[in-house]
């Protein structure tokens, strides 16, 4: 008698996300420095964001301002009440040895985003995700490792306290997202928000948005939470989701092991493809908070909050949904076009002349596309407006030039800008839709060609191509493609 195989434990990732995004706000939180990305170290400080005895924050209204609308843009309900807090948190590059924080009070709960996953057949997965907080916070300065004495790395650190004091708002989800996936598109979509708003950058490189993960694995139906583990030093969304898929391998091993996963927080190695042990996590005891007596209580009154509301542009989710159901494009379509607030409004401009929309999303994520990426150039520091854009289309359409003539143009388009219809007339470039005198040219080509004549009527149908090119090559171009393919089928077979 043979006994069956032990059932294999399925595990399950336990996923949420801190995100704290810079504001771009010209001065710091609490005081008048510049938050200029990239000066001089050092200089961009004064004695409030260096916590010199005897000074007094007062809380930037852009700040305040700007932590509303992102906190609405992902459905969060705004406090009509919330305070500062003082947050122990001693690091060398946080020169008071607190941070300014917000803690039981935050300025906006209970929100919601939702993601898009892309699935197999070309169509999406939308999920969404919880958001139990947003608020607002300062930044802390900056360590830079130099020099080496051979046995830790560096000889010796120092200090830039010029990002000290900027503001920050803390995006914490909910625990609801399960793969590495998810937690990429749910970073990404913040990123989207806050850029479509017009609050922060989202630029992961200058660090304006920086995502902690934190990551538990349980077995599948269990109702407990495993440990959690945070991991920071990701720069990038790929990065983030590997280095969960990392860390879910290396805690499901250490289960199955019967091995401890302690409450640590981890580094992501992008060199080795890790993460490794940084130190031990802090619970929020910790930090002892307690309200930040140098700053009032703040209130937002139904008036600023409606005002703020009315502000705020349609955000991605919702136009991804309108381009699918009013416009009929496809959830990739949908994604491409809405990912950069500009692109999505050059399409919108586009397709209000009346133009089709697919083919407008044709242009735009293609070869508009690919320019911009070649160039590293914004949709709106080229010289083809939306509107010379959707006169190409109309000429396609309309028949007065062909598809390859309109990518041959489309350069001088782009960077001269300009009538489409003056450029192809200035250039007699007009399709030639005449059918006498595509007829007469078809003839020409086919009597200097007896042989590939003869070889298509034997059976080799795919010469039609030959023939076309030819067309194409004495009519500059020119040539209507569908009518000639349409004369020329007649004559060959004839």
């Amino acid at each position: 008698m043979t006994t069956a195989a032990p059932v294999k434990t399925q595990y399950e990732a336990i996923i949420g996300l801190e995100t704290h995004c810079q504001l771009s706000t010209k001065t710091k939180i609490f005081s008048h420095s510049s938050t200029e990305f990239g000066g001089t170290p050092n200089t961009n400080i004064d004695p409030i964001c260096l916590g010199l005895p005897g000074v007094l924050p007062v809380l930037n209204e852009k700040v305040l301002e700007y932590a509303v609308k992102a906190g609405l843009a992902i459905n969060c309900q705004i406090s009509p009440y919330s305070k500062f807090d003082r947050k122990q948190y001693f690091y060398p590059d946080l020169p008071k040895n607190y941070q300014i924080s917000q803690y039981d009070l935050p300025i906006a709960e209970h929100g919601w985003l939702e993601i898009e996953i892309p699935d197999k057949e070309g169509s999406a997965i939308r999920k969404k995700i919880g958001i139990t907080r947003l608020h607002m916070e300062e930044d802390a300065g900056k360590l830079v490792h130099a020099g080496s004495d051979g046995i830790s790395g560096s000889a010796y650190s120092l200090v830039d306290y010029n990002r000290a004091g900027i503001a920050l708002i803390e995006i914490v989800s909910e625990p609801d997202l399960r793969s590495g996936e998810e937690a990429a598109a749910y970073g990404e979509e913040i990123r989207r928000i806050v850029r479509y708003i017009g609050v922060s950058d989202g630029n992961m490189q200058e660090g304006s948005l920086r995502c902690d993960v934190n990551i538990s694995v349980r077995p599948v139906g269990q109702e407990k939470f495993g440990t959690k583990v945070e991991i920071k030093n990701m720069n990038s969304f790929t990065a983030i989701q590997k280095a969960i898929e990392y860390e879910i391998e290396r805690q499901i091993a250490a289960v199955e092991a019967g091995e401890p996963i302690f409450q640590e927080t981890r580094l992501w190695e992008e060199g080795s493809q890790r993460t490794i042990s940084m130190r031990s996590k802090e619970g929020s005891s910790d930090y002892r908070y307690f309200p930040e007596p140098d700053l009032p209580p703040i209130e937002v009154s139904k008036e600023q909050l409606q005002q703020w509301y009315s502000e705020l542009p349609e955000l991605p989710a919702q136009k991804r949904h309108r381009y699918e159901t009013d416009l009929g494009l496809s959830p990739y379509d949908t994604r491409v076009l809405t990912d950069d607030r500009q692109v999505a409004e050059y399409f919108e401009t586009a397709i209000a002349t009346g133009v089709n929309a697919k083919q407008a999303a044709n242009w735009v994520m293609g070869d508009i596309a690919a320019y911009l990426n070649n160039e590293k150039l914004a949709i709106t520091e080229i010289a083809l407006k939306p509107e010379t854009l959707a006169e190409l289309i109309y000429l396609i359409e309309d028949g007065t030039i062909s598809g390859k003539i309109a990518k041959d143009i489309l350069p001088e388009l782009l960077t001269q800008g300009g009538s489409t219809k003056e450029l192809v007339e200035r250039k007699g470039l007009i399709q030639i839709s005449d059918t006498s005198q595509l007829e007469a040219m078809i003839d020409e080509i086919i009597a200097a060609h007896p042989k590939e004549l003869a070889d298509y009527r034997a059976g080799k149908t795919k010469l039609q191509g030959f023939f076309v090119g030819q067309v194409m090559k004495k009519s500059s171009g020119r040539a209507d493609p569908k009518l000639t393919n349409q004369i020329l089928g007649k004559k060959l077979n004839g």
